[in-house]
């Protein structure tokens, strides 16, 4: 019962976002310091730790937004991250473009100055940061009062995790944050409370028009993009692919949908023979037929195939490439229905078009294995990833990080261990480089049982390699990062050569010694160049208890 003149308990802006995100389950919150975030880091100094969420610090706001980039690519929960008002808002804008690209939740927090400031130069004031983020997030909010925080932190997160997942820009005013409020005034409320948490059914009958088509086809293939990744979907896909025996590729973002184990499985992208432009009806699963897979246009696709395609945004149904059924709803909630209605009818044991596809896979895995081994000195860049690829554990995160490199290591990902889903990191639609570090940090966090393996090139590895420092900082073990080191930016080089008479200009880079570099921020590093001597060299960064960048001489 309340005394006669006792004061209720009064808490400030910071705390109750710190109370809102703890609601949602968040654990960590990636970024910099400033000042109209102290409210929130004392927040979190005070009681938020004990309660299970802390702060992570970087060296460049950038690095941040990636490392929350990864955090939800590995937890398919969203990550968050934070930058100050002005300058910090304006390094996230790189990491928040990478998420917005490849439909990855972020929840993006910047502060701004009191609005009777904004336009008369207060310090780091006057930048309208909504407008500056609106073509990178999904939705943008604006808080001046602190009453308005929970509602605002509300709409952030089901807008960032509703239909097609993406990230949010949340900006809270100086007065909100620096505010006061009685505790029992504030409202928050549990996530079932304000979203939904199941996604929808789908329409029945198109359930069965996409199994009509699919079983009368005579060479039928299934795409999996990033949404079956986002759904969980990959047990319902591969048991409804086994099922029919229908061959599966998927995109960059559905890399372990499908296990390489599976006779279904057909790789990534564009597959053995013809496959894509051969198939005569086509189920698309959260895919966007983007670069990856030739922008569904001719000659790798056909106008003329029969597309059913499943997307949780209705803006994707018959984007680049024309439609015959389009369906409007989520992966998993597609596939359990078709897998349930599939099993009606007599399971496939044997399909010709899938067993010619097999032995053309087999023997193009053959030609790649005799392609990988060379033991030239400086190494081939397709001996460098073979030679990782081979060590990484079985469940390891995998970061890929840069241009030609990263096509050393497609190349052959599925020869070796199967990949798991959501631990095959890359920022392919924006193709964005410069996440090695910061997503390494990010992956360790989240999964910190997990091996997490970054392999990049020189180019890329240079840009966050600032963060090295907060790796070690957080005493992060068996996180490795691969340096292809070529001293060039060999895919514009590439360019050069072949199309401009090796007219080379900006594309050459200094030798330099990454390994002795990471050494000076407090990592494990070494340097190799024999592709016989690598393995070793892993096992030793395995094995350091610190953070280790592996130096590898590769050829241009």
């Amino acid at each position: 019962m309340k005394k006669v003149g006792e004061q209720k308990k009064k808490i400030r802006g910071g705390a109750v976002v710190v109370k809102c995100l703890l609601e949602e389950s968040v654990k960590k919150i990636f970024g910099i310091t400033g000042g109209q975030l102290i409210t929130i880091y004392d927040a979190v100094y005070s009681w938020g730790r004990e309660k299970g969420i802390d702060t992570v610090m970087f060296r460049h706001e950038q690095a941040a937004a990636h490392a929350a980039d990864a955090w939800a690519r590995v937890t398919n929960t969203p990550g968050v991250c934070m930058g100050t008002v002005g300058p910090g808002a304006t390094h996230l804008v790189p990491g928040v473009g990478a998420a917005w690209s490849d439909n990855i939740p972020v929840i993006t927090i910047v502060p701004q100055v009191r609005s009777r400031e904004f336009d008369k130069f207060a310090l780091q004031g006057g930048l309208d940061q909504v407008t500056m983020f609106k073509p990178i997030t999904k939705y943008q909010k604006s808080v001046n009062k602190i009453e308005e925080i929970p509602d605002a932190v509300r709409k952030s997160f089901r807008e960032a995790t509703g239909g097609r997942p993406g990230p949010v820009l949340l900006e809270l005013d100086e007065d909100a944050l620096y505010g006061e409020i009685e505790e029992d005034k504030i409202s928050i409320l549990a996530r079932n409370q304000y979203r939904a948490i199941k996604n929808p059914a789908v329409d029945r009958q198109l359930i069965k028009e996409s199994l009509d088509l699919l079983i009368n086809a005579k060479k039928p293939l299934i795409v999996s993009g990033g949404g079956v990744a986002r759904a969980e979907a990959w047990d319902e896909l591969q048991k409804f692919a086994e099922y029919l025996q229908i061959p599966v590729l998927t995109s960059i973002m559905g890399i372990g949908t499908i296990s390489n184990q599976s006779k279904c499985h057909m790789g990534i992208g564009r597959g053995p023979l013809n496959l894509t432009s051969d198939a005569d009806v086509i189920l698309s699963l959260g895919c966007k037929f983007s670069f990856v897979l030739g922008l569904g246009a001719e000659p790798r696709w056909k106008d003329s195939q029969t597309l059913i395609q499943v997307d949780i945004d209705p803006s994707m149904i018959g984007r680049n490439k024309p439609v015959t059924l389009g369906i409007v709803g989520d992966c998993k909630s597609f596939l359990t229905q078709i897998l349930d209605e599939v099993k009606k009818i007599k399971k496939i044991e044997t399909s010709e078009w899938l067993d010619k596809l097999n032995e053309a896979k087999k023997q193009s895995e053959i030609t790649m294995r005799k392609v990988v081994s060379n033991d030239s000195i400086p190494m081939d860049p397709l001996r460098m990833a073979k030679e990782v690829l081979e060590f990484i554990d079985e469940d390891a995160i995998l970061i890929l990080d840069g241009g030609n490199i990263t096509g050393s290591a497609y190349a052959q990902l599925n020869l070796y261990k199967d990949r798991k889903p959501l631990s095959t990191l890359q920022a392919i639609g924006m193709g964005h480089l410069g996440t090695s570090v910061p997503y390494g940090i990010g992956a360790k966090l989240a999964k910190p049982e997990k091996q997490v393996v970054s392999i990049s090139g020189d180019g890329s590895f240079m840009m966050n390699i600032q963060d090295l420092e907060t790796a070690v900082r957080l005493g992060l073990k068996n996180l490795i990062f691969v340096v292809g080191n070529n001293s060039a930016w060999g895919m514009i080089k590439d360019i050069q050569r072949s199309w401009l008479g090796k007219r080379y200009i900006d594309t050459d880079i200094p030798e330099f010694d990454y390994g002795k570099c990471a050494e000076g921020f407090g990592c494990y590093g070494e340097s190799v160049s024999d592709p016989n001597e690598l393995r070793s060299a892993l096992e030793r960064a395995k094995n350091s208890n610190k953070p280790a960048v592996i130096d590898v001489k590769v050829k241009y």
